[in-house]
């Protein structure tokens, strides 16, 4: 089991920084690839950011590729979403997830979740 809570969610204005984090806990933790998810007001949860587990390695939306920086302190299990340059669009609920094994773009194949934290953009 994981557990994952999100923080650092909150009201940016449009062209502001916001960074997000993710503390995770349990036994599989430490193999798992780390992601997170933002859903909007009447759209589906989409694929934002993951960072692989075992080399680091990242992957992103084509939406926020440029912008947003994935990362983590293995140290603490705590990943961050580092998110620049701020767009109406981007507000959402954003959510941390783990998954172990094969990273999937469809929130579907992850099985852990935090409960989500809301990022307003101020136009």
């Amino acid at each position: 089991q994981v557990q994952l809570k999100e923080s650092g969610g909150g009201l940016v204005q449009a062209g502001g920084s916001l960074t997000l984090s993710c503390a995770a806990s349990g036994r599989t933790v430490s193999n798992s690839n780390m992601g997170w998810f933002r859903q909007a007001p009447g759209k589906e949860r989409e694929f934002v950011a993951v960072i692989r587990w075992s080399d680091g390695s990242t992957y992103y939306a084509d939406s926020v590729k440029g912008q947003f920086t994935i990362s983590t302190d293995n140290a603490k299990n705590t990943v961050f979403l580092q998110m620049n340059s701020r767009k109406p669009k981007d507000a959402a609920v954003y959510y941390c997830a783990a998954v172990r094994g094969v990273i999937y773009y469809d929130p579907d194949g992850w099985p852990y979740w935090g409960k989500g934290t809301q990022v307003t953009v101020s136009s």
